[in-house]
């Protein structure tokens, strides 16, 4: 039995907006920061990824970059759109490398890792 997803709401209340289909992201590679039980890193925070970050990302044991063909993983480049786990992101925001992200798309769990505050700092899609 699958278990149920926790799904459509975004960090600014409204539905959950697409964050990647090129290259497929979220948990569920279904291109949205959707998450549910199963997914323990919490993948919620859809980011458009730098160069700063993914050096980041690969200093502390997660190489995005690196081509995974046998996993189906195209490796990442910067500007890419990406679903992240949101402790890895709060990790970043607080070593200064925080990528920048598009709020509607990213999933409210992420709340529970992210301040609301830090996330419209680093904000993409900020227009308030």
């Amino acid at each position: 039995m699958f278990a149920q997803r926790v799904a459509g709401t975004s960090v600014l209340g409204g539905p959950l907006l697409p964050c990647s289909v090129a290259p497929i992201t979220g948990f569920f590679r279904d291109g949205c920061c959707n998450t549910g039980p199963e997914d323990h890193g919490s993948h919620t925070v859809c980011v458009e990824l730098t160069a700063e970050f993914l050096a980041f990302s690969r200093s502390v044991g997660n190489d995005l970059s690196t081509p995974r063909p046998e996993y189906g993983f195209p490796g990442l480049a910067p500007g890419a759109r990406w679903c992240l786990c949101a402790p890895r992101w709060e990790e970043a925001r607080r070593s200064g490398c925080a990528p920048p992200v598009l709020l509607e798309a990213t999933h409210i769990s992420a709340l529970e890792h992210c301040s609301l505050e830090d996330l419209h700092a680093h904000a993409l899609d900020d227009e308030e």
